[in-house]
């Protein structure tokens, strides 16, 4: 197992369903965690460590705000046509900061997605990647990444944990086609007591089938 605190200044999980009103997740969804992770050691190939598990804690209590931004929907073939552009509402997160941790699973990939994060910090030469790390919107950049350290143990951590009752539906796979293959879960956040292991439910397999429990 492998446990990484990463902190974000600001960015926008952005709903799946979401339409003029970009709406955010309070949290990001493992499909994002899993796409950012991915991004870290350049692996461009999404299937390649399905199987892969990993659980999510905030540390932080992100505050939400409203902008209003240009987006770009593509009405007309030509791509500078101004009807392809108009203002809209955008929620966003600041002061994101979480710890994620994550095993093998089923990741069957040799090495796995464990052993290159590993190497990734200890022989951050070897990586080949472009463009900045992002988690969220490519804008979104990430601020630090870096293995769990005893004083990151704090009481404020909460568990985003498997519900079938729960307040949030977050995707752990996205299909980004069409919506047919993304796969999505039930959530809640639950405080932590002196836990700083990951319970039983907080564990989601990264996987393009529907999946419930670690």
């Amino acid at each position: 197992m492998i446990s990484l605190k990463i902190e974000v200044p600001i960015a926008c999980f952005r709903q799946s369903r979401a339409r003029e009103y970009a709406e955010t997740y309070p949290v990001p969804p493992p499909s994002t965690i899993y796409g950012m992770l991915l991004s870290m050691v350049g692996e461009m190939d999404r299937y390649k460590h399905c199987g892969v598990e990993l659980a999510i804690a905030m540390l932080s209590n992100p505050v939400k705000s409203t902008v209003i931004r240009t987006f770009r929907r593509f009405k007309k073939k030509e791509i500078a046509d101004p009807t392809n552009a108009r203002p809209d509402y955008q929620e966003l997160l600041t002061d994101i900061e979480l710890v994620v941790f994550l095993e093998k699973g089923a990741d069957l990939a040799a090495p796995n997605l464990c052993d290159r994060l590993r190497s990734a910090f200890a022989s951050p030469q070897s990586i080949s990647r472009f463009g900045g790390l992002c988690l969220g919107e490519s804008r979104d950049l990430v601020n630090s990444v870096q293995l769990l350290k005893e004083s990151d143990r704090t009481d404020s951590w909460r568990w985003l944990v498997q519900d079938e009752d729960g307040i949030l539906t977050l995707p752990y796979w996205v299909d980004h086609v069409g919506s047919k293959g993304t796969r999505e879960r039930r959530y809640n956040l639950r405080e932590a007591s002196q836990e700083y292991e990951p319970p039983t439910l907080a564990w989601t397999s990264i996987s393009t089938k529907y999946s419930f429990t670690h």
